[in-house]
């Protein structure tokens, strides 16, 4: 159970952050909202691993039948070693830009309110708190697991419908 949940999760998580760093350079940082949507989109797509960790556990591991919490619990284990995977992958993207993207990220929303016609206390305040975003995030302990976070729901959510789906063993039986 344990290798499957480690194969499954460090090939989704993989994915998610080749593709997603990938896609953060080749854009030059810019267009936040539509990357994000591409990011989770990515996510979606790279956690589908989840449907095929718990199917390959329940036809070659127990012979074609599971049940929802075992289900379950393989799905979310193979969440969170994506999970981790993905952390890692960010951490180590920051660390190879000198830990700009924070800055850069809130320059670029600065930027987008000025051009949008956004001014005095409004400006102003969305300067402050852009600053104290780039300070929170500086902190490993805020960073880290608001990262894992992004991911983790996602996981979590295709765990749950893969645990529905292939609790049935007439679903999608072993060839």
């Amino acid at each position: 159970m344990l290798r499957i949940a480690l194969i499954y999760g460090s090939i989704s998580g993989i994915i998610v952050i080749s593709v997603m760093t990938a896609g953060i350079v080749f854009s030059d940082g810019k267009g936040a909202g539509a990357s994000q949507a591409f990011g989770y989109l990515i996510m979606l797509i790279a956690l589908s691993m989840i449907f095929i960790g718990v199917k390959r556990h329940r036809d070659t591991n127990l012979g074609g039948i599971i049940k929802f919490a075992p289900a379950f619990g393989m799905g979310i284990a193979i969440a969170a070693v994506a999970g981790v995977f993905y952390v890692a992958g960010w951490e180590a993207y920051l660390a190879s830009t000198d830990y700009a993207f924070a800055s850069q990220y809130a320059e670029g929303i600065i930027e987008a309110k000025r051009q949008a016609g956004v001014t005095g206390e409004t400006l102003e305040k969305a300067i402050e708190d852009m600053d104290k975003m780039v300070t929170n995030y500086a902190n490993p302990l805020y960073r880290l697991p608001i990262t894992f976070s992004e991911i983790f729901p996602i996981g979590l959510l295709i765990a749950l419908i893969s645990a529905l789906i292939l609790r049935n063993p007439k679903a999608f039986p072993a060839r």
